[in-house]
């Protein structure tokens, strides 16, 4: 997610086949010439693979070798079919298809449906959590939610691995998994699912693959009509292909040889669902005669960084560790990668919000910071450092740049000015295409200078900023453009998802950063048990954690940060250890030992956190280590003597101040900060200071007013409910939704058992 220069952007269409190659260097230039045959691209990160294929297929289709209409690319993410939708077109290769496995996959089983099966296509089941639900409630088995969302990922890995239900706890077993349940009780809830599908007239993601797989070997008419019509194939992050996708793809080409494919097996993190590098690393076994080219000069990263990545995969095992590339950085020297020990989770994150304030004030953008953690948990302490910090923030998986109200709203706007024309008064007084924009913006609500604060208010405004630095660029490339010019752009940027940049801090799991580079990464939770995971057990297992570790490197161009806290509280025992990957690149550590001393790694949160000793439950005295029992100094289940009437002249308190400052709730006080207050009853600033929650910032902002609702006197503020405050349970709906984003959208896409099995 970074910011494009108008030259990248909007560059001319190349009008000649050598004209497409420019640009390139040797190794792409290879790439982008080899037009026939079978061809291998082994690419490392940030060697510009992505241009490397784009800029082939735009060759092939200049020079007469590649009709547009007869190229299938694919790849894994809507995200990513659509940069490469937006690149193509701007090389001139509009015509190109660039889908997902499955937007392929469904298409063409629509298309084809009524002539091979006949009827109407069944409803696509786009969520499948409430069936599952359903299907364990008949069974009498009782899931929570993470036990829900957990088993519901067991079936697609069964079906991604074409295991039938009564087949699947043998497949979990040989397959070294651990399954969240008993594996008879899932077999159970899987079978189960699968009928009331079948009740239902409804198929799922994975089955949209399978039915194809079974048209195309079923139905030789159909599959020559596929063939005749893609001749040529292009696959994208090969690595990470399902067995029943190199089916599919195997369908598709027929006993062609026309197929191009990239991936890097160093890359692969993705085979917990069924994903393998090994159809990457037979490509040349099963294509005897193919054209191999590497890719290992690195344009995105710094020496440093490089180096560090290099050095993780130096210390890896395993068949794809035997086909490691080793990275060439291209670019000029850089700071070296910090290290940083922190004694507890919040001071990391205060550290954190620390650093990327003093970046953003030396002039790196918010968008070009991106903060990479392993899972979707860790997020929220970020979350309140980084608003207490007054840095705003974005959440990677959160609703499309084009799907956003504010954004279609604005959209509806400029097609009508561009409609109205010198009759709309809102442009009366606008002399270029940029002024013309922020005159209809300013119509729907946006200002030249952003709202304070990082809640609602202020996406909103992101939202609306990012479309006027895109009309400014335009206008830019392209100095004659009208508003009718950039209400069209709009609209193809649109179809292809090729969004703008928005303002914002990055905050994504390691999962969803993948394909993604920024400026300034900062990689936290380093610790053993986080990263890698507890329950990665096996040897295979552990690879993938430290490959997952190797793409969150590599997505730094410049500045990266790694971190890691001793204890999860404030007060808790430090007994947490820095992640064994770092042994033998971090300063002072020596490599598969235990770590030496600290060396070059900085020790954080000190001057910024007092220090507290073990925090100790006030009704009982046993030592909290809760981070929510923390902050009540108390046991959950100890007897609590909440003022209830304080608790909610708090929380209308927090409303009105959330709704003042365009934040969400929780930025103003947690609730359980807020309970603690209410069972205190704290008379003044040393005492309200003592409160976990309750730190120096947010006591010279709120203290006044906390300490006089607490005497019992009125502050005359506006209680009306703040349209940012999130509920803990919507708070944990959006972690489940994200959760989906983590994974590519074609791995949770794959299918069943064939038909008949």
């Amino acid at each position: 997610m970074t910011a494009a220069t108008p030259s990248s952007l909007f560059p001319h269409v190349p009008d000649s086949p050598d004209a497409v190659l420019e640009g390139l260097d040797p190794e792409q230039r290879e790439v982008a010439t080899a037009l026939h045959g079978p061809v291998c691209v082994l690419a490392g990160a940030g060697t510009g693979k992505t241009r490397a294929i784009t800029h082939r297929i735009a060759y092939g289709v200049q020079a007469g070798v590649l009709p547009p209409a007869s190229v299938l690319a694919v790849t894994f993410t809507n995200r990513a079919a659509g940069e490469m939708r937006g690149r193509l077109r701007q090389l001139g290769a509009g015509g190109v298809q660039a889908r997902t496995f499955h937007s392929a996959a469904l298409r063409q089983l629509q298309f084809f449906w009524p002539k091979a099966i006949g009827g109407e296509l069944p409803r696509l089941l786009e969520r499948k959590v409430q069936l599952v639900a359903e299907a364990a409630a008949r069974c009498r088995i009782r899931l929570d939610r993470n036990e829900l969302r957990d088993v519901t990922g067991e079936i697609e890995w069964a079906k991604v691995t074409q295991s039938v239900p009564e087949d699947y706890p043998a497949a979990m077993a040989k397959s070294s998994r651990e399954a969240p349940r008993d594996p008879a009780e899932i077999s159970r809830i899987y079978g189960l699912y699968e009928q009331l599908k079948r009740e239902r007239s409804v198929i799922d993601f994975e089955d949209v693959l399978l039915l194809m797989v079974g048209i195309l070997q079923e139905r030789p008419d159909i599959a020559d009509t596929v063939r005749r019509q893609y001749q040529h194939f292009v696959v994208d992050e090969y690595q990470d292909v399902s067995p029943l996708q190199q089916r599919l793809l195997e369908l598709w080409l027929g006993d062609r040889e026309s197929i191009c494919v990239v991936g890097d097996a160093s890359q692969t993190i993705y085979s917990f669902t069924g994903a393998t590098p090994d159809h990457l690393l037979d490509f040349r076994t099963r294509h005897p005669g193919a054209t191999v080219v590497k890719l290992v000069r690195d344009y995105r990263s710094t020496p440093q960084v490089v180096h560090l990545a290099n050095g993780l995969l130096a210390q890896a095992r395993g068949r794809a560790a035997e086909h490691r590339l080793e990275l060439v950085s291209q670019r000029e020297t850089g700071p070296e990668p910090v290290y940083t020990e922190y004694p507890d989770e919040p001071a990391e994150a205060e550290g954190v919000a620390r650093r990327i304030r003093e970046l953003m004030d030396a002039g790196v953008p918010a968008s070009e910071v991106a903060v990479l953690y392993r899972v979707n948990a860790q997020s929220e302490v970020y979350e309140q450092a980084l608003a207490d910090a007054g840095v705003p923030y974005q959440l990677r998986g959160a609703e499309r740049f084009f799907e956003r109200p504010e954004v279609r709203e604005a959209g509806v706007a400029l097609r009508g000015a561009a409609r109205a024309g010198d009759n709309d008064p809102l442009l009366a007084e606008t002399v270029d295409l940029p002024s013309q924009v922020r005159a209809v913006l300013g119509g729907t609500g946006w200002t030249p200078q952003p709202p304070a604060g990082s809640g609602a208010v202020r996406d909103r405004w992101e939202s609306l900023a990012a479309l006027v630095r895109l009309a400014e660029d335009f206008a830019r490339a392209r100095p004659q453009a009208t508003l009718a010019d950039l209400v069209a752009e709009l609209d193809e940027r649109a179809n292809a998802q090729h969004a703008p940049t928005v303002e914002g801090v990055t905050l994504a799991s390691l999962h969803s950063a993948k394909g993604l580079e920024w400026d300034a990464v900062f990689l936290v939770g380093l610790t053993d048990g986080t990263l890698p995971i507890s329950y990665a057990k096996t040897d295979e297992q552990i690879e993938e954690e430290r490959r997952l570790l190797y793409v969150g490197v590599t997505r730094a161009r410049r500045h990266l940060s790694l971190s890691w806290a001793l204890s999860r509280s404030p007060g808790g025992r430090g007994g947490r250890r820095p992640s064994r990957f770092l042994a033998g690149l971090r300063p002072g550590s020596s490599p598969g030992g235990r770590p030496g001393g600290a060396g070059g790694v900085e020790r954080g949160g000190g001057r910024s956190r007092r220090r507290r000793g073990p925090v100790r439950c006030r009704v009982c005295g046993r030592t909290l280590t809760d981070a929510g029992e923390i902050k009540l100094m108390r046991c959950e289940g100890c007897p609590s003597d909440l003022d209830e009437e304080l608790y909610e002249r708090l929380r209308e308190w927090r409303s009105a101040q959330a709704r003042q400052l365009g934040q969400p709730a929780y930025c103003v006080f947690t609730d359980k900060t807020l309970m603690a207050i209410a069972e205190a009853l704290p008379d003044n600033e040393t005492e309200l200071s003592r409160i976990p929650g309750v730190g120096g910032r947010k006591l010279q902002r709120f203290g006044a007013d906390v300490l006089a609702l607490c005497a019992g006197e009125e502050i005359g503020a506006d209680t009306g409910e703040a349209a940012g405050e999130r509920t803990d349970q919507q708070a944990d709906e959006r972690a489940d939704e994200q959760v989906d984003e983590e994974i590519p959208e074609s791995v949770t896409e794959a299918v069943t058992n064939p038909p008949g099995k």
